[in-house]
């Protein structure tokens, strides 16, 4: 059955698109953040390639053109942006102290727990751009001497952590702001957060938005000044 499924040339799109609809499906009929379409994807895919025993150099082979349009997808959120941007201006110095803040302490969270685990650098590199987006954080880590793969990891796990425990962490510490929990998401769990912001409201997307590609930004910037302390 695996090499049969390995010689689809179409099977990894299939598994890829049909897991992901399902998610989409059960997000729809159930409404709760515990159901988010890419968790429930990963899941079934992982599920599909170990039941079936696929190989999985096979499976990424069959996904490269989708990896490739992972960076015009970032692009894309420029939309939102465009629809708010008068409230983006107005908050833009509350939008960047609170992005530098959440990524700054994202980073010295990571290599603090990593030198108290005594993990070597390579893992420590691969971990610190958890919180940015895949197009951005796999570029980062592997130019860092990192590994590729495991940012990937931290990547996906961060963002939908984020996805589905943002919201409660909002109403516990009483974030009303819909700038705030903008800046929140966007900054702490990327792309997939900003799935979520999304759906709390079309200010706290454009603000997710915003927030995600300046988490870029200034993480490019300060990656080389904390991998100098390994």
């Amino acid at each position: 059955m695996a090499d049969f499924l390995e010689g689809l040339s179409l099977f990894p799109l299939a598994l890829t698109f049909g897991t992901y609809q399902f998610g989409l499906w059960c997000h729809k009929k159930w409404k709760t953040p515990l159901l988010n379409p890419i968790l429930v994807s990963v899941f079934l895919i992982i599920g599909v390639i170990l039941i079936f025993g696929i190989d999985l150099g096979s499976y990424q082979a069959g996904m490269k053109g989708i990896s490739w349009l992972l960076t015009p997808a970032t692009v894309c959120l420029a939309l939102p942006l465009y629809n708010q941007l008068k409230t983006l201006k107005k908050n833009m110095g509350a939008i960047l102290a609170g992005v530098f803040a959440g990524t700054l302490t994202s980073m010295l969270s990571v290599l603090a727990l990593c030198i108290l685990f005594r993990l070597d650098t390579e893992v420590t590199v691969s971990l610190l751009p958890k919180s940015v987006t895949t197009a951005i954080g796999i570029v980062l880590a592997e130019q860092s001497g990192g590994i590729g793969a495991l940012a990937t990891a931290a990547i996906v796990i961060t963002g939908n952590l984020g996805c589905l425990v943002g919201s409660a962490l909002c109403k516990l510490f009483k974030i009303h702001d819909p700038v705030a929990q903008g800046v929140a998401f966007g900054t702490a769990s990327h792309v997939v957060g900003t799935t979520r912001a999304n759906e709390l409201g079309q200010l706290q997307g454009a603000v997710s938005s915003l927030s995600l590609v300046l988490a870029g930004l200034i993480t490019v910037v300060l990656l080389p000044i904390v991998c100098m302390f390994l």
